[in-house]
């Protein structure tokens, strides 16, 4: 090899390695690469889902009753008890005991029928349901700001940007993940 030939491959590598230099450090950049986010605020949507929730009760139910007013416990208790107070006193006293016994007894049976029929009752179990509502937050997106040099806008992305905004080679915004 001549030294001609050596000295003109030294300086092709030279010459490369100055641009190589040069390149990387930007030179030739027209402006910044990113923009700054001044904020991301999350856009959220409250969403209601229905469902049913149930559960089992007791019921106490009275049965029926055919005698609703007890008129059969106020008889049979006015005849007992006009039989037992006839059994006391003469004359005129017997006819007053007759007819005392005979309130009383209606009044005594009066209130045991009635004290019978309430107490008459039987339990089943039924289900009861509501409606409850789940909630749950959704982000839809996010509402930035940023600046880029003096400059600031504001845009929304459907994902948070973290601190910065790459541009592309025109200084536009690359909105989109990469």
């Amino acid at each position: 090899m001549n030294k001609s030939m050596l000295a003109g491959v030294g300086i092709g590598v030279a010459a490369a390695l100055g641009i190589a230099g040069v390149a990387s450090m930007n030179v030739f950049s027209s402006g910044p690469q990113y923009a700054q986010v001044v904020s991301a605020t999350p856009i959220k949507e409250t969403t209601k889902t229905p469902r049913q929730e149930c559960r089992n009760v007791t019921v106490t139910h009275r049965r029926p009753v055919q005698d609703e007013h007890q008129i059969t416990g106020s008889v049979l208790g006015a005849v007992a008890g006009g039989v037992l107070g006839h059994q006391f006193g003469g004359g005129r006293g017997r006819d007053v005991a007759t007819v005392a016994g005979a309130l009383g007894g209606g009044y005594a049976g009066n209130r045991v029928q009635s004290s019978m029929q309430d107490n008459d009752t039987y339990t089943t179990q039924q289900q009861r349901c509501k409606t409850v509502y789940d909630k749950a937050d959704k982000t839809l997106g996010y509402d930035v700001t940023y600046k880029i040099g003096d400059q600031q806008g504001k845009v929304r992305m459907d994902h948070d940007p973290g601190t910065q905004i790459p541009l592309d080679k025109s200084g536009q915004l690359q909105l989109t993940r990469t």
